[in-house]
């Protein structure tokens, strides 16, 4: 049997001539080369700088809520092209395409830790996370909903900023949003805001800058201007972590920096914190 073995063709092994490419992702700040699977277990989180890669709506949503708990709400709104702004149908198309999406904000009703929530996510895939007048409307009325059921409400943040196709009907959102943001306060409803990356112009100026308690990302861009303009006003003095959310909190405009795997955790006790209840289940009284 030994000899036998020893005759066997070359043939017949056969060795891989290609490594698969998705065994490994390239880490975007270090640009160091990490095992996808420890990338992935990491939430998309490189494991050598800590640099926070961005997530889609569906995944901040499975890291976030209960699992099976989102039901989304308003889903089927869609932007129109009311300026017929060049080439803006046709990038409104391409985006439905590659996302799958009508728009850039995914608002619903889920649970955290138990506790019932009003959630937006922001989708920087769909033409940068940009505000448009479907995102206003969306979040305007996650937030009505809110106060009817009395749910504490919680945004993801992740923009460029306005929507430039859409001229003052975007403008018009940041105080559409903002009046919004005011009723939830006079009813006494809970608003949390968790800055990623990036969060910039129109919508930081707006409902990111507005929680109750706003919390952030690592290594966030959080700012109004860009940077290059920034430094074009300064004389190219401008701080190296300017526009960060790092940057942010030493000036004390957000209230904590939050790393990714703690973020669920953290918003389960500010719920808790402001008197926010696990739902109990309907079957509770039947249990043994």
């Amino acid at each position: 049997m030994r000899s036998g073995w020893l005759k066997r063709k070359k043939a017949e092994i056969q060795t891989p001539t290609e490594t698969p490419s998705d065994l490994w992702s390239t880490c975007a700040k270090c640009h160091e080369v990490v095992f996808e699977r420890d990338f992935q277990r990491n939430l998309k989180v490189c494991p050598r700088c800590g640099h926070h890669h961005r997530l889609t709506a569906e995944e901040r949503l499975e890291i976030t809520v209960d699992e099976n708990s989102f039901t989304e709400i308003n889903g089927n709104l869609a932007a129109t092209d009311p300026l017929e702004f060049p080439d803006y149908a046709a990038k409104l198309e391409a985006s439905y395409r590659a996302t799958g999406k009508y728009d850039g904000m995914i608002t619903g009703s889920a649970q955290i830790e138990g506790i019932p929530v009003a959630v937006g996510v922001a989708d920087f895939s769909f033409m940068g996370g940009s505000m448009g007048s479907v995102s206003g409307e969306k979040i305007v009325r996650l937030m009505e909903f809110a106060e009817q059921q009395s749910l504490p409400v919680i945004l993801f943040t992740a923009s460029g900023g306005a929507r430039m196709h859409e001229g003052l009907f975007s403008l018009m959102q940041m105080a559409k949003t903002s009046a919004a943001v005011a009723r939830l306060d006079r009813s006494r409803i809970p608003y949390l805001v968790v800055l990623t990356d990036p969060t910039t112009a129109g919508v930081l100026a707006s409902y990111a800058s507005l929680g109750d308690v706003i919390l952030a990302e690592a290594g966030a861009v959080v700012g109004f201007a860009g940077r290059r303009v920034g430094n074009q006003e300064l004389g190219a003095r401008l701080p190296a972590n300017f526009q960060t959310s790092e940057f942010q909190l030493e000036h004390g405009m957000i209230d904590r920096i939050v790393q990714r795997k703690e973020l669920r955790p953290t918003l389960a006790y500010l719920l808790r914190f402001f008197g926010a209840e696990v739902e109990e289940m309907e079957d509770a009284d039947q249990s043994i």
